[in-house]
Parts: structure tokens; sequence; C-alpha cells
């Protein structure tokens, strides 16, 4: 596994398979499907920004890489993807052998251009707060103090805008800051563009142009005008922060027998137009904090009376969910307005109830933006997590605008889609496959908002082959991607990102024991979770339990060792053996089981997952249990009862939850103060163990995990969301989820778990001990 971590550290990419089935056939019985998930901005020191541009084949365009083939003496480079010739420029005129370009250099297969001052000046950032005031006093008084904090971090060069919504829309004007002024729109019908250039006065005093796309300074807009709703954050800190103070309950009366009225829809039209108007094309992010369902306007998940309840997942399976159609429907045309200016929508949804994120997903996942879900606004899991969008540190998001992600490969390859967060352009080619998963027909992607953790999931499709004479005729059969990554950086300019790697071909039954050599099993269990995940969401008869069994029978029966009629001989290659345990894993994880989650914890579960790298999306997969005693060192240890011990402490990772777990020997010390006491320095180093690891996944994960500390066979209710380690206990009145059950009892419980999914796979003709 390290190999395949190294590969990871350099170029940012796992694969399933790093040896290649070499026909279709092949491809097919392997199971898991040729792809990888790869993460473009990944931080790597040592990749080289090299201040020119790229030289590109003349043919498929791909760019100049160290598989490269080079005659250094007529000056001539041969594209390792179409075997095009292409010439050298003369700025290349002085190499050779001994002085490469540092795109030739073999440990370089992953480089960045930076952009030159001919391409334009530098963009700044633009930040649009969209706020909901429909909230409880206390509610809103926590959103005030962290909205005052993250206006303190901003960028002095960033632009910032800020809307308020509840029964109406109010745009506020932060350049006129002699007094407050807004401009209001009714929450009941959808909003223009050319409402907003006619109700906001953009060509007072002057003739609006009568024909001609109209936005942003070059298409006719004054930059004083643009400069009203967004300035500087250097020079309307003092009225924004007036604003933040003075922000209220929405004044409008509310009966005991109704919900809110709430127009989340309409306000995020009105910031799309807006943006689309000021600032098309450049790098700019709607900020939506919301604290509950909309009920007014279009993209409304539920009425106002309180005696409708908002939608389950049992009402979506039968269709009674008359609002849901209809609203995914206008986020699916707010999303193509926002992937057209470049702009991306990031959700902050942070309430008891559900607030429309199962609706909302589509605009979210397509933009590239971040997804928060929490219970409060006082909530630390809100609270840190948007202080870790602008606050700078080791492990900040680096927030990149405008990207386009594209791919080049070998012509033996093609491309069936992308799943995770970016959207297709529709650039069908040879490179494209007929089948479609995800973000298909296409070889290039748009990548509205991307950070240093995004990730996607590649799905790969093997060209048809008659046998292995007919690989293709590369070197050493080899082939090739190149993966290309425009972005606009963080600082403003803008840069190409370009990895190249190289993977061996092989075919035919000699080939099985290279192909187990080069089986990821962490990275197939991540992609096996994203495709169940989007075949659930697309596919209406979908089973994912049988999906998953029949999957894991097909790959063992393939690569396992066993002989017929006889189970107990049956083994697994050690490259192998794991991945079963990873799907036992994911069937019962909430990517599969949705019972007692809402929808919108399921569509924030799924977001999650779809942009995350390897290594956290194992974790979501299977949560992560390290054991701290006196007798030994911090180790892992497995998801049992026997890990339990009085005189240990458990620390337990899911990704989402953060749990450390004294036994009953510990916490009485504890709770006695021995870490306080002369003599029990080592008692207190063991206790605070566990508390800096915590500290430290914390640290690097977003959005921030939520701590609980709990003792063995303590009293103590401890709110958790779902987890693949914990049961969890709800009730039909109380939107929240308690936890108060013996870990004892899960424990066996999963023991029986265990026995059935066992039962079930040898009952199909397999044997997994």
């Amino acid at each position: 596994m390290s190999e395949f971590l190294d590969l990871e550290a350099q170029d940012g990419i796992r694969m399933t398979w790093n040896v290649i089935p070499g026909t279709k056939q092949d491809a097919t019985n392997c199971v898991v499907p040729v792809s990888a998930i790869f993460t473009p901005l990944k931080p790597n020191p040592a990749i080289p920004v090299l201040p020119y541009a790229p030289l590109r084949c003349r043919m498929c365009r791909s760019i100049l890489n160290p598989f490269s083939i080079v005659d250094f003496v007529s000056k001539i480079w041969v594209c390792p993807f179409c075997f095009q010739r292409n010439h050298f420029p003369q700025h290349y005129s002085s190499i050779s052998e001994n002085n490469l370009p540092a795109e030739l250099f073999p440990q370089y297969t992953t480089v960045e251009y930076a952009s030159t001052a001919e391409t334009g000046p530098v963009a700044p950032p633009v930040f649009l707060f969209v706020v909901d005031t429909c909230m409880i006093e206390e509610e809103i008084g926590y959103l005030k103090s962290a909205l005052a904090q993250a206006i303190e971090l901003l960028p002095d060069q960033s632009l910032v805008g800020f809307i308020t919504f509840g029964t109406y829309v109010q745009v506020h004007e932060l350049g006129f800051g002699l007094l407050p002024k807004s401009y209001v729109f009714k929450g009941t019908k959808e909003v223009t563009k050319e409402q907003i250039l006619d109700q906001m006065s953009f060509f007072a005093g002057k003739t609006k142009p009568t024909t001609g796309v109209i936005a942003g300074a070059r298409d006719g807009l004054s930059t004083r005008s643009i400069a009203r709703f967004l300035l500087p954050a250097s020079e309307c800190e003092f009225v924004l922060n007036s604003v933040i103070e003075e922000l209220q309950k929405d004044p409008w009366p509310v009966p005991a027998d109704k919900r809110s009225s709430r127009c989340t829809g309409v306000a995020l039209s009105v910031a799309a137009c807006l943006l689309g108007v000021c600032v098309p094309g450049s790098g700019a992010r709607i900020m939506a904090f919301v604290g509950g369902p909309s009920t007014e306007g279009p993209g409304s998940i539920v009425s106002k009376s309180l005696s409708e309840p908002i939608r389950s997942h049992k009402d979506l399976d039968k269709g009674s969910a008359p609002l849901y159609n209809k609203a995914v429907k206008f986020y699916e045309d707010i999303s193509k307005q926002l992937v057209n200016q470049g702009h991306v929508l990031d959700l902050f949804a942070c309430a008891l109830d559900q607030v429309g994120v199962a609706e909302m997903k589509v605009a979210v996942e397509r933009t590239g933006g971040i997804v928060v879900l929490a219970e409060s606004f006082g909530h630390s899991v809100f609270k840190d997590s948007l202080r870790r969008i602008f606050q700078s540190s080791d492990n900040d998001l680096d927030l990149s605008f405008n990207g386009i992600f594209e791919i080049n490969c070998s012509k033996d390859v093609k491309i069936q889609g992308i799943i995770g967060p970016c959207t297709s352009l529709e650039k069908k080619g040879p490179l494209s496959s007929d089948t479609v998963i995800g973000q298909g027909n296409t070889s290039a992607w748009k990548m509205c908002g991307l950070d240093r953790k995004t990730s996607l999931c590649l799905i790969f499709d093997i060209a048809k082959k008659d046998g292995p004479e007919s690989i293709g005729q590369s070197v050493s059969n080899q082939l090739y991607f190149q993966f290309l990554t425009y972005y606009q950086h963080h600082e403003g300019q803008m840069r190409l990102r370009a990895t190249t790697l190289s993977r061996k071909w092989v075919a035919g039954s000699g080939g099985v024991q290279e192909l187990i050599a080069g089986f990821d099993q962490e990275a197939s269990a991540a992609v096996m979770a994203r495709l169940v995940s989007f075949k659930m969401e697309a596919e209406a008869d979908f089973d994912p339990i049988r999906w998953l069994d029949r999957a894991l029978i097909s790959l063992c029966s393939k690569f396992g060792d066993y002989h017929k009629e006889t189970p107990s001989s049956f083994s697994l290659s050690p490259r192998l053996s794991i991945f079963p345990q990873f799907m036992f894993n994911l069937r019962r994880s909430q990517f599969v089981q949705v019972f007692n989650n809402s929808p919108d914890e399921t569509a924030y579960f799924a977001m999650m997952l779809n942009r995350e790298s390897v290594a956290n999306a194992v974790v979501m997969i299977q949560p992560s249990l390290i054991s701290y005693s006196f007798q030994s060192g911090p180790e892992p240890v497995l998801l049992d009862v026997t890990a339990i011990a009085a005189d240990r402490i458990l620390l337990l990772d899911s990704y989402f939850t953060v749990v450390i777990f004294h036994g009953i020997t510990i916490a009485q010390w504890r709770k006695a103060g021995y870490q306080d006491q002369e003599g029990h320095e080592a008692f207190a180093q063991f206790l605070q163990a566990p508390q800096e690891e915590a500290d430290a996944i914390i640290k690097e994960r977003f959005p921030v995990p939520r701590l609980v500390v709990c003792d063995q066979y303590g009293s103590q209710v401890i709110t958790i969301l779902s987890c693949s380690f914990f049961c969890e206990f709800s009730t039909h009145y109380m939107p929240w989820k308690f936890l108060c059950i013996s870990v004892y009892g899960i424990a066996n419980f999963l023991l029986q778990m265990d026995k059935i999914y066992k039962f079930t796979l040898l009952s199909s003709g397999s044997n997994f001990s």
C-alpha cells in the first residue's frame, strides 16, 4: 500500500488498477472499473511553478511531459498520446540531454504554469453573503458573531456583497455609507437579470443599451454602479459591520400554526443574477446561511402549515412530495446559470429541521461549492468551519475559482465520466465513451470552485480488443494519462497544473498476478462507494445491497484461490484481503442505509463522499478505532467488543464525528483528579495523548467534525451524527438524534450483523473468512 501512497503524494492520484487490463472483456471481468481518485490541487512543495507558457502537441493539444520522446539533434519531440512529431520553438534551441527544461525531468510528472502579465490583470475574489433572518433571536445572535469574525478575516482586496432574506429579499447597498439603504424584492416569484438592472438603477442617468449582453464593466456597466453593491473588504468593513450588527429577526408576524415565510430560492436567484450582472467570469462565491426550510416562492420544499411534515425518504419513494421535483428543477436552472457565469454556491445549513439540502445539492455540487450541516449557528461545527475558510494556516482550504479540468489519454482508453463536484462542458470527441457515468459525454469539465482537498472520481472505459496481440503498439506496452487543471489561484492569477502518468497494459490469464499486485484496495472501496451512491440517486429500482454483494462475489471468484465444493479452501491474496471488509462496512454505512436519516442528511453525506480523498472516504466507510493503554503505545484495533477495557482509552474517528471513550477505571481516576496530582504525570500524559490526536484530526479536516468525549457506563446523553460504529436512537417528535446505548450492546449488534453478512455470502456460493 505504501507505493500507492507515494504516488498520491507526488501526483495526487490513486487508481483502482495500477496495471491496466488490456481488453474490454478483461476489464469487465475485473468487476471494479478502471478508475482513479484524483486531487487536482493536492499540495506538494516539490512541484515546480514555471513562469512561461506550456508547449503543446499540434495534433492532440497535450502538453510536453517526461514521457515524450525527444530528438535533441533535430529539436523534435514525439507526443506519447498521438505519436505526432512536433518541432521545438526557438526559445528551446539550447535544449540537450544535459540541459533539460523542467517539464522533461523524470521526477516532475506534475508541473504548474503561472500566467504572465500579458494574460490580463489579477482578478480579486468576490464573496456575496446571503443571510436568512427567519430565525429566533438567539440563532441570529450566533450568526451575527460568526459573520463578524469572517468579515475580519476576509482578504483586503476581495469584493464583498450582502443580501438578507425572509418574507422579502433585501440587497444592501454597501457603497452608500451615510445611512442604511437596500433594494427589496418580493419572495413569491423568480427575479431575472433584466429586473435587477432596471430596479437597482444600474443605468441611472444614462440610456440602457437596447442590444447585446449587459454584464460587467466591459459590457456597459460603470464601475461606480457595480461598487454600490460589491466593495473591497478594506473599504466597506465599517458599513458591513453596521449592517450585521443591526440584523434582526424577520419582522413579518408568523401564526402559531404556521412556519416562517422564507424565500430561500428567490434570494439565491437574486444573488446569482447580481453576480452575473456585475462580475461575470470572475471568481465569485455565494455563501448562503440558511436556518430553516424554504416555504415561499420557487424552490420551496414544504408549505407554511405546520400540519404538513417535511418530505422524508418514504415520501420521495412513494412520489408523495409534490414540491420536491419542482424545487430540484429550479436549482438545476440556477446551477446552469452559475456555471455559465463561473460562480460558486456554498451552503451553510444550520437548523434542527431540514432546510432543503437535498434539493439544493445539484447547485452546490455542480458549482464545486462547500456544504456544512449543523444543528445551530452556535455549534462549533459551523463556527470553526466558517473560520477555517478564511483563516490562513497550514491546513487552510486555499479556495480557487473558475477551474476547467481536461483529460487526455492513450487511444485505447475512453472516458465514461466523472463523479464529483464538476459540470460537463459537453466537449464530446473520440475520448468520450458511449457509456455515461456521472458527468460524461465530454473530455472537459467546469469546476467553478475547488480547493486543495477537492477530489474527483474518474471512470475509464477500455476500448474493445480482440485479444492480447491487439494492444496498442506504444513503447513497452505503456499507456498514458494527462490531466490539465486551469484555475484562478487564491492570489488572483490564472494557473495551469499538468499531471502526466504512465501505466502498463496486461492481458490474458497470464496477467492475473500482475493485476492483483497493482490492485489498490482503499481506492477501489472509495470508487465503489461513489458508484453505489450515484446509482442510488440515478436509478429508480436500484438495489445497492444486492449490487455490492454480487460485485464482491464476482471479484473474489476471479481472484480468489479455492477448490470447488470445498469452502474452507478459499483464500485471498493480501492485496485483496481487506476489500471484503470495506464492502461489509459500506453496505451498512449511511451511504447505503438511509434508515433514520433525513433526505438532507443523505444528500450531505453523498456530497462529502464525492469530494473527499481516498483516505477520508475510507474513514467514512470504515471508521478507525485506536486504543491507548499503559501496556503499549497507541495501536489500531478492530471495531469489536474486545477493544473495550476498563484501563483503556479508545479514539473513534468516523470522519463526521470523533469520539474519545474512557474505560471505567480511567474515568474514575480522571474524576478523582489524579492527573493534577504530583507523581501522576504519566497518567496526565496518557489522558492527553488521545486528545492531541483528536485535535490533529479536527485541525486538518473540513468541515470540522464534532468532538464527543464519553465514559464507559456513563449516563450522559451524547448528541452524535450517524457513523458506522454506533447505532442511533431518534423519535418522531425530536428531529435531532440522541445516543445513549451501551457500547457492549452496540458491539454485540455488530457481531450479529457480521454473522448475517457471512451467511448471505455463503448462501450465494462463496466463503469469506
